[in-house]
Formats: structure tokens, sequence, C-alpha cells
């Protein structure tokens, strides 16, 4: 749940965005390295695009990214607590045993029917509860075993739990991503996780079963995108065409 004493006290630091590696200077190295007459050919790998298509701008402060932060470093102890599990079953906590199991029918899967999977599995293990009513704060970002820990968490929740069983099912974590949107309908910030998959992003909401693409979610307005990468805010110019969107603020379920 994202209160609206944090909205007013998120300060966003926009840069530029870092030069790309492996320009001309690559390419003519690579060429030199070729014996006189051979064929030359420079392996390039397109950078995933974003989603919804959008451009974005990394976030270098506020609090949204020591949020992100925090939940990164929960994740980290997580990921050592599930080691451990595999080292000896016996003494497993309850929640990463839970957890263990989205994971491991995930891995069993491939492609899309493995997003379904996951999707579905966190949606009907964890029941929505805004983070006033469980915790008794405004917002509160909570790693995988402490939601599967207490059954409970709003939408954020639900998608830091999917992206990391989805990493530890074997997708890599740059074809995932924690997307923040402004429910257009609601008036309400809302988040879930998009993974990708054959040129498309593919959206994993608490909300229903379904998977929809990035671009079929009814009446969202883009805003921030999390993941291996940091922060970033999605750019111009659609930020410029809705002027009179509030700040982000409180999110729904």
């Amino acid at each position: 749940m994202f209160g609206e004493r944090t909205a007013r006290g998120l300060a966003l630091v926009l840069v530029s965005l870092p030069l790309v590696i492996g320009g001309p200077t690559a390419a003519f190295a690579q060429y030199q390295a070729s014996p006189p007459g051979a064929e030359t050919t420079i392996n390039q790998t397109a950078p995933v695009p974003e989603p919804f298509g959008l451009d974005t701008l990394p976030v270098t402060e506020g609090e949204i990214l020591s949020k992100w932060k925090g939940v990164v470093a929960e994740i980290r102890a997580d990921g050592e607590v599930l080691a451990r599990c595999h080292e000896d079953a016996q003494s497993c906590p309850v929640a990463a045993r839970k957890f263990l199991a989205v994971i491991a029918d995930g891995r069993a899967r491939q492609g899309r029917a493995r997003f379904g999977v996951v999707n579905r599995a966190i949606n009907l293990a964890i029941e929505p509860m805004s983070d006033f009513a469980q915790w008794g704060v405004v917002d509160r970002w909570s790693a995988p075993l402490e939601t599967f820990g207490t059954g409970r968490g709003d939408c954020e929740d639900y998608a830091i739990a999917k992206y990391v069983a989805l990493r530890e099912a074997g997708v890599t974590e740059d074809d995932l991503r924690l997307v923040i949107v402004r429910d257009l309908a609601l008036g309400q910030d809302h988040a879930v996780l998009v993974a990708h998959l054959d040129d498309k992003w593919i959206v994993l909401d608490n909300r229903r079963l379904v998977l929809l693409q990035d671009v079929e979610m009814p009446r969202v307005l883009p805003l921030f995108v999390l993941g291996r990468d940091g922060v970033k805010q999605f750019a111009e110019p659609i930020v410029a065409q809705t002027r009179n969107v509030p700040a982000p603020g409180a999110f729904g379920f």
C-alpha cells in the first residue's frame, strides 16, 4: 500500500540514460581481429524493450527506490533460507516449504504455462489485505517468505513474490519487471509483475487469473518499472499527456 504521505515525500532525480557499451569502438576491434579477406560478423543482441514499449529514465533517489532496495536485501536473506531448505528439508520453515512448492510447479513448466501456474498459485495463496489493516502502517513492502508466513498482502507483495518465484523457477531477471501503474478507473496505484516472452510482456496480476499483455491492461497509466537495474520512471510523452493525473498515492489490493 502506498500512502499519500509517501507520495508527498517522493523526490525523484532523473539523470541521462547511460551510453550503450559496445558501439563503433567494439565493432572496429572485432574487425581488426579478423584475418584479411575474412567475412566479419558483429553479434549484437538488441536490448529487451521496456513494458508498454515506452522509454524510461532512471530514478536515483526517493522513497520508491529506498523501498525497492530494502526489499531486494530481504529477498537475498530469503534466498539464504531457501538454500538451507535444500540442504536440510526437516528444518525448513513452513512458509519456505509453501514457496518452494510454487517454485517447483513453475520450474516443471515452460513459457506461458510457467507464468500461468505461478500467477494462479500465488494469487490463491495470499489473502488480499492492506498494509494498514495488517501492519498498522500506510505502506510496507514484504519479501516472499514474510508474505507466505502471514498469508496476507497487497498488490506489491503479490508481485514481489511472483518476481522471486519465477526467477527461482528459471526465468532470467532481464525478463522480469515489477510495474507500478495508475488505475484510472479506480483512481489508485497498482503493482503487477510482467514477464517477457516471445517479444511480448505478459502481465501477472493478483486481480485476475487470466494472463494479459501489457498493452491489453484496461485504463492504466504506467508510472514506474522496477527490476534488476533498479527503479526507472516511464518517460515522456506519456507523462506530458497526463499532467492532471495526481502523484503516486494509495495502492489498491
